[in-house]
């Protein structure tokens, strides 16, 4: 026997039966083997300590309790997907419920469409969630996967065995624009690098409370937002308020405002959206509009239970969110009444 760790072909050998036979013991497929032979190979493993390899266990099972999370790995992240606070947030409590559910967790970070099958087939997962797709043509990929998965803030048709959860962007927008606009904003300006999916539903929320707020398309990639602040800094100034898209751009754009002399909230407020931890600590703390990330994880492992079982009714879920007020807005005097 080699020095190290021990093998199945080691157990196999000192007992004289084949390795197929200690692998059966191992994932307790023991129906043909006989009890005496099942006894001394599962003492034999205890005794030279034998670890199984996990992943060869739960791929040998059909019922594997793996479910996948994969995220889009889009250019604005620029290489650091994980370490966004969103996507942090919404891992961390992907990984949390389901480990009390008694699952694993498989991660992958990808902007390649077609690997995302190669991955679920590959750990034979029983169900997959998705985060960032949310333009994707996923018939496409429904007609290659058959398992179920849940999609965060997907855009698509009922498609069977797919349960897409989305916030209720539109009302956070609304929420967000009314919260301003009873503090006397009326020039409000939103900031998104797209006019797409949740985003441009965010805006248009805010434009439900103050029609006048305008839109202005910001770069992805962060140094080239820093030059692209300071060449419309004119025209950012003309504005009382900025509701961002994400705490991120939130954030971003007051560290910015901060780097010219012009303080937020007392020259500028601003508005972000997601309630991500670092907001809270933020200086100034950050007004924001929460998505629950630990709520929306519950439901979506709850749901893939639910499709797996074939309960799949529901295909889309709206989730509420709320206003945090923090310090990041102040309260404007109007000079002369409205009329």
């Amino acid at each position: 026997m080699q020095s190290g760790r021990v093998r199945i072909a080691d157990i196999a050998d000192e007992l004289g039966v084949s390795t197929a036979t200690v692998s059966n013991v191992i994932h307790g497929k023991t129906k043909k083997i006989s009890d005496e032979t099942v006894k001394r190979v599962q003492q034999l493993l205890e005794k030279r300590q034998y670890m199984p390899g996990m992943a060869g266990i739960l791929l040998a099972q059909n019922d594997s309790k793996i479910i996948g999370v994969v995220i889009n790995d889009h250019e604005k992240y620029e290489g650091h997907t994980l370490e966004d606070p969103f996507i942090s947030a919404s891992v961390n409590a992907l990984a949390k419920e389901t480990e009390q559910a008694g699952k694993f967790l498989m991660l992958k970070v990808t902007d390649r469409w077609d690997e995302i099958p190669k991955f679920a087939s590959m750990w034979n997962m029983e169900g997959m969630v998705m985060i960032g797709y949310c333009e994707q043509d996923y018939k496409k990929l429904r007609e290659q996967m058959h398992i179920p998965f849940v999609v965060y803030d997907g855009y698509m048709e009922d498609l069977g065995n797919l349960v897409n959860i989305r916030s209720d962007h539109f009302d956070g927008g609304a929420q967000a624009g009314r919260y301003l606009k009873n503090r006397g904003h009326r020039a409000v300006l939103c900031i998104s690098d797209n006019h797409v999916c949740m985003d441009m539903e965010r805006f248009m929320g805010l434009k439900s409370e103050i029609p006048n707020a305008e839109l202005l398309i910001i770069p992805m990639e962060q140094k080239a937002r820093s030059i692209f602040y300071r060449a419309h800094l004119g025209e950012i100034k003309k504005y009382s308020a900025v509701f961002a898209v994400s705490d991120y751009y939130a954030m971003d754009v007051i560290q910015f405002l901060k780097s010219v002399g012009i303080s937020v909230p007392e020259d500028i407020s601003v508005v972000g959206f997601d309630d991500v931890r670092e907001g809270e600590k933020f200086v100034p703390a950050l007004t924001t509009i929460r998505q629950d990330s630990r709520q929306r994880a519950a439901l979506a492992v709850t749901m893939l239970n639910r499709l797996r079982k074939g309960d799949g009714e529901v295909s889309h879920v709206l989730q509420p969110v709320t206003l945090i007020e923090r310090d990041s807005v102040r309260e404007v005097k109007m000079h002369k009444e409205e009329g």
